[in-house]
Formats: structure tokens, C-alpha cells, sequence
């Protein structure tokens, strides 16, 4: 059963950083785009950043310029790379990934168990 693994949560002081690591469990045959999301509580879950297989990235606007995310096809890995972290990115976060898992089936969308990020003084 191939799942998506997400590590690198934790506590930071504002202005931190982190890296949250988004990997799948076992090789597949194709992963295609993958991205992370998060949710607050109380708030519906928003995607954060994307990338494609071919490295195009796309960001919210409250992330930009802090966040970077990229992947290692050769992995089935992606990472999300987090700067100058404020209180109001504390949330879960969730790795998604469209892939196929083995020759012959579809393509389906997979998410992780989601990490904790906390971002207080």
C-alpha cells in the first residue's frame, strides 16, 4: 500500500526555520505533481505550494519569498523549506502526491498523515 511519509514538524520561535520532508514509501512508477497544504484550526485546509515533474512551482501569496519547495524525482521526495516563519503559518501540514503507483494502473491522488507546525515565542 504506497502512502506518502511527512517529517520535519516541530516548534519554532518567529522568524525560524524549517524543512518538512515528504516522501513516498515505497518506489512507484510515476509521481507527477506533488504539493503541500496545510490547515489551521477552525480554517479549511489551502495549498500551499505545488510543483510540477518538471520543477514549476507556484506559491500562495503569504509565502512567497520565504517558502520554497522542490522535489527529487530520483527520491519519489519533495520538501518544503520554510523561512522566516510567522505564528500564522502554525498549522498541519499535508503532502499531496498524483502518481501511479505501478505500470498498468491510474493515476490517483495520495496525501500523507499531515506534521505539526508551531510557530510561537
Amino acid at each position: 500500500q504506497v502512502q506518502l511519509v511527512e517529517t520535519g514538524g516541530g516548534l519554532v520561535q518567529p522568524g525560524g526555520s524549517l524543512r518538512l520532508l515528504c516522501r513516498v514509501s515505497e518506489t512507484v512508477f510515476r509521481t507527477y505533481t506533488m504539493a503541500w497544504y496545510r490547515q489551521a484550526p477552525g480554517k479549511q485546509r489551502e495549498l500551499v505550494a505545488s510543483i510540477t515533474r518538471d520543477d514549476t512551482t507556484s506559491y500562495i501569496d503569504s509565502v512567497k519569498g520565504r517558502f520554497t519547495i522542490t522535489r527529487d524525482n530520483a527520491k519519489d521526495a519533495m520538501y518544503l523549506y520554510m523561512n522566516s516563519l510567522k505564528p500564522e503559518d502554525t498549522a498541519t501540514y499535508y503532502c499531496k502526491a498524483d502518481l501511479i503507483a505501478h505500470v498498468g494502473s491510474s493515476s490517483r491522488e495520495y496525501w500523507g498523515q499531515g506534521t505539526q507546525v508551531t510557530v510561537t515565542s
